[in-house]
């Protein structure tokens, strides 16, 4: 009987402390979002000071990271889990890399548009504003799909990078029509092709987590295209960051 107790006693603190790490890597998810949403909303308002508060950055966010890691490393070693409990535990430390990723690519964001707030604007910025809430919808609804666990919203992510690369595509296509037409455009003008660049890179990271959901629920690798959910030509392999701020 006390062999039975223990065990349920050692079950119990076992998935609180996996509801524990869920939790943080939700914060986390959050925090990195607010910095992207911080990052666009000085570059739509010309807003300097918003763009400096991105890039003086968030201990927090620090914080969390570390304290994730090291959630997940010691639930591997003292605990030894298995199946879908094990496919939590490593895809934490997976999501928690892209979610880290995506808050460097907020100050990313931050430092560009603090440099292109130097010169007079190309044009009205429309379709950065719509690439960046695209990127920040996938980011959301990976999330989502993290938490309820279900391959439904992440399959719809997914799709969604698609749009995301297309709209990247459109945006070179016309920024390059003006540095064409006036060199005065061309320094602004690179420095929005970064923008673009950065806010795709956070939809590769959404994706990531969209394809980790897919991996925890149905023990599925879906980074090659398995899925069916990916456009015709649209294999694609988990991408990691590593441009240079």
């Amino acid at each position: 009987m006390f062999d039975g107790q223990t065990m349920s006693h050692d079950s119990r603190h076992f998935a609180d402390d996996l509801e524990q790490l869920k939790e943080r890597v939700i914060e986390l998810a959050r925090l990195a979002e607010e910095r992207l949403q911080l990052a666009l909303n000085g570059l739509v308002e010309c807003n300097p000071s918003l763009l400096s508060e991105v890039i003086a950055g968030d201990s927090r966010i620090n914080d969390l990271q570390i304290d994730i890691d090291g959630r997940c490393l010691k639930l591997m070693a003292l605990q030894q889990p298995v199946a879908v409990d094990l496919r939590m535990i490593v895809s934490a430390l997976k999501i928690n890399q892209d979610l880290e990723r995506v808050a460097e690519l907020a100050v990313n964001v931050a430092k560009a548009g603090q440099r292109y707030l130097l010169h007079p604007p190309v044009k009205p910025l429309i379709d950065i504003p719509r690439m960046g809430q695209l990127a920040l919808k996938m980011l959301r609804e990976a999330i989502d799909a993290y938490i309820a666990r279900d391959v439904v919203p992440a399959h719809g992510v997914l799709r969604q990078d698609h749009w995301l690369d297309t709209l990247k595509d459109q945006i070179m296509r016309e920024l390059l029509t003006y540095m064409l037409g006036d060199r005065a455009t061309v320094e602004p003008s690179v420095e929005l092709i970064f923008i673009s660049r950065h806010l795709e890179r956070v939809g590769d990271h959404a994706t990531n987590i969209a394809e980790d959901v897919i991996f925890i629920v149905e023990a599925r690798d879906v980074r090659h295209g398995t899925s069916g959910s990916l456009p015709p030509g649209g294999e694609r392999r988990r991408r990691w960051d590593t441009s240079p701020v």
